[in-house]
């Protein structure tokens, strides 16, 4: 794969993932983005020693931006922004739904862990392992290029929870386009999903001026307007 920088200096790395592929692996698994990204720190030189710190994660079939430390001072700070919920996420999902009563809302549920059926579900409150799930949801209507039978969605969420938006966006409007565990019906690419990380805005770990960086949509979106 061609590795897709959207911003690099002394202490951070920002790429764009492609849906399908792993952030990281175990060793000797299948290639995964952090694979390539050691590969360009490395400069194609193999047994090379780097440092690289992952701040946060996305799940193999969504794509977007996905943020590196290459310090262990900025693996420190941003690992803290993360905590902190400082950071702010922005998510473009397409899916599959009716239109819904509201425009704008703000989910917050309590999720269940991923169950073996590799689904997540939005439970009741006070429930063992449980966890608060908190997103803020727009609905984009008056937007150009959708497929059929969608809705442009666009999440911001205030947790980071392990399939948050897939099964609060499941819940509250509708699957995820391509997202055949939360009950979508409508054809995408295999092993992929209409979720796409679009930017992400966070404080630079050493200059301490924000820091805003925005993944293209993949080809195979739509060429949306609104």
């Amino acid at each position: 794969m061609s590795l897709q920088i959207l911003f690099e200096d002394l202490h951070c790395l920002c790429v764009a993932k492609p849906s399908g592929l792993l952030t990281q692996g175990v060793v000797g698994g299948e290639l995964t983005l952090e694979d390539e990204v050691r590969g360009h720190l490395s400069r194609g030189e193999p047994g090379r020693s780097v440092y690289l710190a992952t701040v946060h994660r996305l799940d193999r079939p969504v794509s977007g931006v996905v943020l590196w430390a290459k310090t262990p001072k900025a693996a420190r700070r941003l690992a803290d922004q993360f905590a902190q919920r400082v950071v702010k996420k922005t998510y473009w999902s397409l899916v599959e739904s009716h239109v819904p009563t509201t425009s704008w809302a703000r989910w917050d549920d309590w999720l269940s862990p991923v169950g073996s059926d590799g689904v997540a579900r939005c439970v009741g409150s006070g429930l063992p392992d449980t966890k608060q799930a908190i997103t803020e949801a727009q609905v984009i209507r008056t937007c150009r290029g959708l497929p059929e039978k969608t809705l442009l969605v666009i999440l911001a969420p205030q947790t980071g929870r392990t399939h948050q938006l897939r099964a609060q966006a499941a819940s509250h409007i509708g699957p995820i386009l391509g997202d055949v565990a939360y009950g979508s019906t409508l054809a995408w690419a295999h092993g992929e999903i209409a979720l796409h990380a679009r930017q992400l805005e966070v404080e630079h770990p050493i200059l301490r001026t924000p820091l805003v960086v925005i993944a293209p949509l993949p080809e195979r979106w739509p060429a949306i307007d609104f």
